[in-house]
């Protein structure tokens, strides 16, 4: 076997790293029985590396271009420019240019063939990096095709290609190029297929685009292709698009655009039967690579690129004497996974991270450790390293239909539009699949004691009641480290499982989750009525300010008190500019003042040390264990706030609160009925003064439940590692609680299961979740009324009332949040850790959320003006725009 040119029978999918991705695709598409591939063979990655192998001028550009960053494009055209001379200048060893001969000689040396590239990063499960480097078609002669072929190498330093790589992370270094050289085909029609739609992602539906001609038209956008769905043999829809030029091959070699005749422009590209013919050929393809793909096909009378063949200029009906060609099938690396299903049956997925505000991947352990939440009773599922509920059998019931709408989209405006778009289609509701509904009076969560309880502290009023709930949390806490405490092995796991059943009574406490129930009624009452009989909006936004027992808003003020610590000893505020996790408080005890400081933000961690971004999943860095997470806080709250801001900003929340309060009632009083209206309200805000602080602490508990349960965990790590069965003490996270628990009573581990799943999790981090996702794959979206919007403005829901102008502050990490004043902050999602950020900004804009999630409730805590929902903000909102956040009527503006 030459190491430089192979033909399509010597390659499959192990030659990847010498073929590339578009040569090992097109070996393995020659395997598959019945399916037609063009002939040709492979000019290897190793050619490529032994002309750039010696050569110093194109090593030193490359270094050059290593340095460079993403947002320099005119550096990137310039040195990228600069490496393609330099390749394509350099002449093809002696040997190469025989052997390519050899091949050629034996397809046929006067056949016209097409030159096209294949990178080794390229056709990937994972990224496509489809069209980033060049193809050349209707290539005749030895001599054309191998400078078509340095060509092709050249093309690896495109400008896109470039680019793509920086944005992937893709080194160039660690990229090489082959060449694949293939018999030319002239058909007389082209396109592209899909076995998953690519609009909706249903994987029961195929989609194919089709124009007449070489696909080149249709690749570079030069026609609207005809597009046709096939779902299991029938034809579901046809667009038949007006295709006014196409693309044809010229004798002497080369392509060249040419107008369709008006009469024919219109025409169907393919038969029915041939649409038919094609899904069978997609559905083989996808069959034996065992995931859908994206197919590149044509129609032809056989290869026809003979000397004097007769070639097609123009368009000719398709009859059943043609054949088609697959020259290229790669992996759709767009589509996102789908949980698992034991049944036949049609499912619908709602995505737990949404309601939950922490849309990333979450590692095994972590999955794992949330289901034991869960029981039989909970349909939770897994894909993609997030968990979702399965609705199938709440939707299937009428009456779940209208508790899933008044609950699980509460969270998440746009899951619940998305459940409304699905209500609509009436057959498919009718085909889930039946069986009890999770959401049902009975339940742990739903318990029958909840209205009971409810209505016993609406009617009660009693601020105590929340005093006695916390204090029972703290003293389950204190229980819990007591009994935890000397555990170890397989005792250890089963007293985790077991303290789950107190966890979930925590959580699921009728008379704890009736206060939140009677909190949220009178805000939502105080809301309506306010807007009904003043015209004021979102009135109880005001009056939720600086509300007792709100440990999430304390937290941020608390750090504020550790703010004005640190701010009087210039040591240890240089000491942060480079602190270090391992050794914080060691650096801290050689400075000046770092006993003071060290007291300080031992205090603060004792309380809030179990808290960190993502912190749902308890594989995530917790503060206490990685505190400089804390330092741009910290030194952003210094720059931005005088000494003293914790009571300031209290107070002046509590303020506006009153007068809001004060204000509301004096002009009920003047209303007809006022007395009365204004007896009503009095109480009602007395009710959210009361109780609306508590919502946040059953997660504040929880989350301290989860620490404790780390901290036992990693002691059991640290024993693994002293054994030499894992390496490091992170790598139990990737294993699941009960592969753990095995790992642990017998002290065997396969380490391909951890490097594996670190790989998969690295798959998972780039994906980006959908809200709703079906069982056969359909992502199910929700839409926004934008008709009240101003024009060009971003959507949202108006969850903290206000307008504010500023700068957006675009951050996607909160470890990377440095806020200056007048700064807007645009996220992805907020979860409790990133309340003390809140007292620094001015506006919030996150992707994610609703009326009652964390980011909301802080928001109207400390009264900034938030609009939650904005799809893509992070993508559409520039770092450093202007903006305007309109969190009254629920839009972001750019100015």
């Amino acid at each position: 076997m030459n190491p430089y040119v192979l033909d399509f029978q010597e390659i499959d999918k192990t030659k990847l790293i010498v073929a590339g991705g578009k040569g090992a695709n097109l070996g393995e598409l020659s395997r598959i029985e019945g399916i037609r591939v063009p002939e040709g063979f492979c000019v290897t990655t190793e050619a490529y590396k032994r002309i750039i192998g010696h050569n110093e001028e194109f090593h030193a550009l490359l270094e050059q271009l290593s340095l460079i960053k993403l947002e320099d494009r005119e550096r990137i055209t310039e040195i990228s420019g600069k490496i393609r001379g330099v390749i394509e200048r350099i002449s093809i060893a002696k040997d190469i240019e025989e052997e390519v001969a050899r091949h050629l000689l034996k397809l046929g040396g006067k056949n016209a063939y097409a030159v096209r590239s294949s990178a080794t990063a390229e056709d990937l499960p994972l990224a496509s990096f489809a069209g980033q480097q060049d193809t050349y078609l209707n290539i005749k002669g030895k001599d054309a095709i191998l400078q078509h072929i340095s060509k092709c190498w050249a093309s690896l330093f495109t400008d896109r290609a470039v680019i793509y790589r920086m944005q992937n992370g893709f080194e160039h270094r660690k990229v090489y190029l082959a060449v694949v050289i293939q018999r030319m085909v002239f058909p007389e029609a082209a396109g592209i297929m899909f076995t998953a739609d690519p609009v909706t992602s249903n994987r029961k539906v195929l989609s194919i685009d089709a124009s007449f001609g070489l696909g080149e038209a249709l690749v570079s956008g030069l026609v609207n292709a005809d597009i046709y769905k096939v779902r299991e043999g029938r034809i579901v829809n046809k667009k038949i698009s007006s295709k006014k030029l196409a693309v044809y091959a010229l004798k002497e070699g080369g392509i060249e655009e040419r107008e369709i005749d008006a009469e024919q422009q219109n025409r169907q590209t393919l038969t029915d039967e041939q649409i038919l013919q094609l899904e069978e050929l997609g559905r083989r393809i996808e069959a034996y690579f065992a995931c859908p793909q994206d197919i590149e096909w044509c129609i032809s009378r056989g290869h026809s690129s003979g000397p004097g063949a007769s070639l097609p200029n123009e368009v000719r009906p398709l009859s059943s004497g043609h054949e088609f060609y697959i020259v290229q099938s790669r992996p759709i690396t767009t589509l996102y996974p789908i949980p698992e299903v034991n049944d036949e049956k049609n499912h619908v997925f709602m995505s737990l991270g949404h309601q939950q505000m922490m849309t990333e991947a979450i590692k095994p352990l972590g999955i794992s450790f949330f289901q034991l939440l869960g029981s039989d009773e909970v349909p939770l599922g897994q894909a993609g390293g997030r968990l979702f509920f399965d609705l199938a059998h709440d939707l299937a019931s009428p009456l779940g239909r209208k508790i899933v709408l008044s609950t699980m989209g509460r969270n998440d405006p746009l899951t619940h539009n998305a459940i409304l778009s699905l209500m609509k289609r009436k057959d498919y509701i009718k085909s889930l699949a039946r069986g009890k509904r999770y959401i049902r009076m009975g339940t742990e969560y739903f318990s029958w004691a909840l209205p009971i309880q409810a209505i016993k502290i609406y009617r009660q009023n009693d601020p105590a009641v929340v005093q006695t709930l916390m204090s029972r949390h703290e003293a389950s806490i204190r229980e819990l480290r007591r009994r935890i405490a000397g555990l170890s092995g397989d005792e250890l796991f089963a007293f985790i499982i077991e303290d789950h059943k107190e966890l979930k009574k925590v959580m699921y406490n009728a008379r704890s989750l009736a206060v939140i129930m009677v909190g949220l009624y009178a805000a939502n009452w105080i809301n309506k009525k306010m807007e009904k009989w003043l015209g004021e909006k979102s009135a109880a936004d005001t009056l939720s300010q600086s509300v007792a027992n709100n440990v999430t808003s304390e937290m941020g003020l608390a750090l504020l008190d550790v703010a004005d610590a640190v701010r009087q000893y210039p040591a240890v505020m240089e000491y942060f500019h480079h602190a270090h996790d391992k050794t914080f408080f060691e650096d801290l005890a050689s400075l000046e003042g770092g006993d003071a400081v060290s007291g300080s933000m031992r205090d603060f961690l004792d309380k809030y040390g179990m808290r960190c971004s993502g912190e749902i999943d308890i594989t995530r860095p917790r503060w206490s264990e990685r505190p400089t997470a804390l330092v741009p806080m910290i030194l952003s709250n210094i720059k931005n706030f005088a000494p003293d801001a914790h009571r300031v900003i209290f107070e002046k929340g509590r303020l506006e609160a009153e007068l809001k309060e004060r204000d509301l009632l004096r002009r009920l009083e003047r209303l007809p009925g006022g007395r009365q209206k204004v007896k009503k309200s009095k109480r009602m805000i007395s009710i959210l003064r009361n109780l609306i602080g508590y919502r946040e602490y059953p997660k504040y508990t929880f989350i301290q439940r989860y620490h404790i349960y780390k901290q036992a965990l990693l002691k059991e790590a640290d024993l693994l590692v002293r054994k030499s069965v894992i390496r490091k003490e992170e790598d139990i996270y990737y294993l699941t609680y009960q592969e753990l628990r095995e790992v642990v009573r017998t002290n065997k581990l396969d380490y391909h299961i951890i490097n594996s799943r670190k790989e998969a999790y690295e798959t998972y981090e780039k994906l980006t979740p959908p809200r709703m996702i079906t069982s056969e794959g359909e992502v199910i979206s929700g839409e926004y009324d934008t008709s009240n919007i101003p024009q060009g403005a971003l959507a949202g829901v108006p969850v903290s009332t206000g307008v504010i102008e500023g700068y957006a502050r675009v951050v996607l990490k909160m470890e990377d949040a440095h806020m200056e004043e007048n700064d807007i902050l645009v996220t992805a999602f907020t979860d409790p850790s990133w309340t003390p950020l809140f007292v620094s900004i001015k506006g919030l804009v996150t992707e994610v959320g609703g009326l009652m999630t964390h980011g909301a409730v802080i928001a109207r805590e400390y009264g900034i003006p938030a609009v939650v929902g904005v799809e893509n903000a992070t993508k559409l909102i520039k770092n450093g725009q202007k903006i305007r956040v309109n969190g009254t009527e629920g839009y972001v503006a750019t100015l």
